[in-house]
């Protein structure tokens, strides 16, 4: 079994934490007024790849049913396969929630006894590691930020810190600018990211056939377009699929 350094070893050490900094900074910077909670979440996701030398990030919420539901992904692949884990209630973000404790798992081929329906798929999907952190607070669990590896690797100790770190981040970000004082407020605001998500996943898919693109081009076109004009991704993805809006050529 190999064990994932990241880029804590020597050399490396000051350039790593130089990013690490700078990533918070980035993050903190973001947290303004009105901001856009899912595409916050997706920068989190991309710096998690990034900080942490891994090839996919998926951040998964619960919902007022207590289910979970996937609001930001690296990738299409990976959201396929977070939504099978959200749809088959299998898999280590669905164990992360229920225990409030990261889990890492080095090999997903030898999982298939505990999860005899995702990790096939997951593997199939290329994906061979997976290591996932619970966003908590105050003794909730409110969803879980999870990490895939294309080679059966175990994430470092150091690792494991930063990953929960940014973990705690993701919380920070649904919970900030409000004084949260009791459980209703914390799920009006995992209501909203969530609902947030799924007209964004219209509009992408909106784009996409008018583009004749596929979905990861067609989310980082409304993106791109939202960051230009300085509205919240949300928004622009309403007027995306009421047509109120036309997405221009880049």
């Amino acid at each position: 079994m190999k064990v994932a350094a990241g880029n804590f070893g020597e050399g490396n050490h000051v350039i790593r934490e130089q990013r690490l900094a700078n990533t918070f900074v980035e993050l903190v910077d973001n947290l303004v007024e009105d901001f856009d909670v899912v595409e916050l979440m997706t920068l989190l996701t991309e710096r998690s790849v990034e900080l942490l030398d891994a090839d996919a990030a998926g951040l998964l919420l619960r919902g007022e049913s207590g289910r979970l539901h996937v609001v930001a992904a690296t990738s299409k692949a990976t959201e396929v396969v977070e939504l099978f884990q959200t749809q088959n209630e299998e898999g280590p973000c669905h164990d992360c929630c229920s225990t409030g404790t990261p889990l890492n798992v080095a090999d997903l081929a030898g999982e298939e006894g505990r999860w005899p329906r995702f990790a096939p798929v997951a593997v199939a999907a290329g994906f061979r590691a997976a290591h996932a952190f619970p966003l908590r607070l105050r003794g909730e669990v409110l969803g879980a930020m999870n990490l895939f590896r294309a080679e059966p690797v175990e994430l470092a100790g150091p690792d494991l810190a930063v990953a929960q770190a940014l973990a705690d981040v993701a919380t920070i970000t649904l919970v900030q600018s409000r004084a949260l004082v009791d459980a209703q407020i914390v799920q009006q605001q995992l209501q909203h990211a969530l609902n947030s998500r799924i007209v964004i996943e219209q509009a992408k898919g909106v784009l996409a056939e008018r583009r004749g693109c596929e979905m990861d081009e067609a989310f980082d076109l409304l993106r791109a377009f939202a960051r230009e004009e300085g509205r919240r991704m949300g928004e622009v993805a309403a007027d995306v699929v009421a047509g109120r809006r036309v997405i221009p050529n880049p």
